[in-house]
């Protein structure tokens, strides 16, 4: 498939972002000519600049070349030096997700939405399709583990994509499939208020193809109401409530240490669905992925054994390492809901160990608005560590900070570091034989992981030279 004329010669500021990536991979793929900038550099671009892309570390007007086109993010101001070039020189500036929409153009497209699980979902209709051998298009806000990839370019004639709802952008596709996992307010420093949060999701239903098929979950109050809504298209709704005779109903969940398996009612018949990743939520995930994958033309057989292999998304609830006889794991979770239902699947993990929890709250606009719901959600857990804000795009409120939540957690054990480097050493305190360790949050306590392990290495070795460590990094 061709390069849309319009991105021939593309340039992308901020580059090094999940969604830019994705796109810069597709258009090498298609043989595109793709340039592009970043603050700094990054493992990414070995693999962009292997492809043929020219990349940029710092922004500079001079960086822009000659392109057909500029690609931004919302991150990217309009005082940004290549951003402001290009409009002096009349460059068309294309919103990323305007240029993913191009690159749409000729497939049969599927998105998925939400509030939370949107990337899990995605990469399990990507990963289900691939199994049977349907080469989707893709692009998704994470890395697969199955190959480090966060797009790719297919020969299937499928496009399989994460809609975002952050800044409404997802307005933009008009897929043939779309899914809802659930509908709860946030990032409301866009949309100002949870009204205006949920009547974008409405909009976003109304752009499906007609015709075109529906999926929600029938277990959430709000992505339930945009079926009730829902005209000209289909609607398919999975979870433990639903009872329409289209719907899918799971009928009961089973978890593992390492995943679970779900039995849900069919089309009259009872299938079980193996999901290799832990939770109740990430089973539903799962399901709904196969309700798209069915919609797609994917046989039944084929999808629930690609679920099955399923390897995870990174940052994920991704695996780390063992050290001293404790896990460690890194997890994105950001929203209140997304921490205490990941806590609920890492207690299942952590078996009869104790949980511990390095949490980093995201955006000082969502810390203050759901500070309370934080609190409660880090309770799941049996040692807390609360550390600074990572603000992102925002500037620093006053009195806004990890205390916020620490201060209304109830816990057996919660601790507020604002000392970024001293969490390690507090983690390997606590740590005990058995227990599990995960980080979360969308900044940058991603970092603490590898230090985490080493610090529990080095620990278990002082006291016993022989004993060693299982790394994954």
């Amino acid at each position: 498939m061709s390069v849309p004329e319009q991105l021939g010669r593309a340039h992308l500021i901020g580059i090094g972002g999940a969604g830019m990536s994705g796109i810069a991979r597709i258009l090498l793929a298609r043989g595109g000519q793709v340039s592009g900038s970043d603050a700094k550099d990054s493992r990414t671009f070995l693999t962009l600049r292997a492809q043929g892309a020219r990349i940029e570390i710092g922004q500079r007007a001079e960086n822009l070349g000659d392109p057909s086109a500029v690609v931004v993010s919302t991150a990217i101001k309009d005082t940004n030096p290549e951003y402001a070039a290009a409009r002096e020189r009349g460059i068309p500036v294309l919103h990323r997700a305007q240029a993913l929409a191009l690159l749409m153009e000729g497939h049969r497209v599927a998105c998925i939405a939400g509030t939370h699980g949107k990337t899990s979902t995605t990469s399990m209709l990507t990963v289900a399709l691939q199994h049977c051998r349907l080469d989707p298009s893709f692009a998704i806000g994470g890395d697969l583990n199955e190959s480090g990839a966060n797009a790719h370019h297919g020969e299937g004639g499928i496009f399989v994509a994460e809609a975002d709802e952050s800044d409404g952008s997802f307005l933009t596709y008009s897929p043939s499939v779309a899914v809802v996992t659930n509908v709860e307010p946030d990032h409301l420093d866009h949309h100002g208020t949870a009204e205006a949060y949920k009547a974008v999701f409405t909009e976003f239903v109304q752009r499906i193809e007609p015709g075109g098929l529906l999926v929600v979950c029938g277990d959430d109050e709000a992505a339930n109401a945009l079926a009730d809504k829902a005209e000209g298209v289909r609607v398919r709704r999975y979870g433990r409530t639903v009872t329409g005779p289209d719907d899918v109903r799971v009928l009961d969940y089973q978890p593992s240490e390492t995943g679970g398996l779900v039995r849900i009612s069919l089309a009259g018949k009872e299938v079980d669905v193996r999901v290799a990743v832990p939770g109740e939520h990430m089973a539903l995930n799962a399901v709904a992925a196969l309700l798209a994958g069915l919609e797609l033309g994917a046989p039944l057989d084929g999808l629930t054994e690609g679920l099955a292999a399923f390897g995870g998304v990174r940052r994920r609830f991704e695996f780390k390492g063992r050290a001293g006889d404790v896990r460690v794991y890194d997890d994105y979770a950001h929203h209140p809901t997304e921490v205490a239902a990941q806590l609920r699947a890492v207690r299942h993990a952590a078996g009869g160990g104790r949980v511990i929890v390095v949490f980093q709250p995201h955006l000082y606009s969502r810390t203050k608005t759901f500070a309370a719901e934080f609190a409660r959600a880090l309770g799941l857990a049996d040692e807390v560590i609360l550390v600074d804000v990572y603000g992102a795009r925002e500037e620093p409120q006053p009195g806004v900070s990890g205390a916020l939540i620490a201060d209304q957690v109830r816990a057996s054990g919660v601790h507020y570091e604002p000392a970024f480097d001293r969490v390690v050493g507090l983690v390997a305190d606590l740590a005990k034989p058995g227990d599990l360790v995960v980080t979360m949050g969308a900044g940058d306590v991603t970092q603490l992981g590898p230090e985490i392990l080493a610090e529990l290495d080095r620990r278990a070795g002082s006291l016993n030279q022989d004993s060693g460590a299982e790394r994954l990094v």
